[in-house]
């Protein structure tokens, strides 16, 4: 298998991963753990396996002018994107947090036209709108409460707060992607992602009674540090390797299906019509905003 079908299943992976992801963690919140303290657990725990595996990696010396840029990365990355996501999780849905992530590459394609002068036409500025006001409908329109979601408007907000961070991160870690390893790179990113987490979350980390937790919920929450945070990460950062910044998040489209499936399966949440206008309306603008001219 050649390096671009590697990335490209890496890619998948990752995809895959996160769309059970947001069942799996929604289901841990606020009960197990409130979403700051689940953020120090997932970073606190990756760095540890990040800086383990290393040891198995030859060392490498990060030049002192790309410090600026892995410290961003961490946060942009690692910090605010999990602190939305987390947060938007526990006051709104599975299903709605995995539609409105998706109009992060309308996001990347805007923050690309700013940062890095790319050309917006009018077909993707089109694209552009669609998918913003295809989020907007969720945030405004969609459902106030349901059960375990005690504030649906505000946690779409986030949502989108979110998929702008991830989109912020996947601009910036593309020139270090060439120059550094992975490990190297993910090593860095989640020490300063620890380092920022800390007074955040620890608060939160240390009202969980880990000595009474069952079985079932150590393996979900293994599950969120492990495939969601280790794997993911190394899989997308792999991916960016041989794939650009758009490429990978055009993957996202794979989630809102994935999650919706699993969600309905485990009895997590609901399909709902506006939901599917939603979807449509940011799937269609993304499309548009993706689409090479001929």
């Amino acid at each position: 298998m050649n390096q671009r079908a590697l990335a490209l299943l890496a890619a998948t992976l990752a995809s895959a991963i996160y769309a059970v992801n947001h069942t799996i963690a929604k289901g841990l919140m606020p009960d197990v753990i409130q979403p700051y303290g689940f953020i120090l657990l997932r970073v606190g725990g990756a760095v540890i396996l990040f800086w383990v595996v290393g040891i198995f990696y030859p060392s490498e010396k990060i030049e002192p002018r790309d410090w600026k840029r892995i410290i961003a990365c961490g946060f942009f990355g690692m910090v605010l994107n999990m602190l939305m996501f987390f947060k938007g999780l526990s006051l709104s849905t599975p299903i709605n947090s995995s539609v409105v992530i998706t109009i992060a590459p309308v996001l990347l394609l805007i923050l690309s036209a700013i940062f890095l002068k790319e050309r917006i036409t009018w077909l993707k500025f089109i694209g552009i709108s669609l998918g913003l006001v295809g989020a907007l409908l969720l945030v405004v329109f969609g459902l106030k409460t349901q059960a375990n979601a005690p504030n649906i408007p505000l946690g779409n907000m986030l949502f989108i707060i979110n998929a702008a961070s991830y989109s912020v991160y996947l601009i910036l870690v593309k020139p270090l992607v060439g120059k550094y390893s992975s490990i190297t790179l993910m090593k860095w990113f989640f020490l300063v992602a620890v380092i920022v987490n800390i007074p955040i979350g620890i608060n939160e980390f240390m009202e969980v009674s880990w000595t009474q937790l069952s079985g079932i919920t150590i393996l979900k929450l293994t599950f969120v540090v492990v495939g969601t945070t280790f794997l993911t990460y190394l899989f997308n950062i792999y991916a960016l390797k041989q794939l650009s910044p758009s490429t990978i998040g055009v993957f996202m489209y794979l989630q809102p299906i994935l999650a919706t499936f699993f969600a309905i399966l485990a009895g997590a949440d609901t399909l709902t019509t506006l939901r599917i206008a939603a979807a449509a309306l940011i799937f269609l603008g993304v499309f548009l905003t993706t689409r090479k001219p001929k």
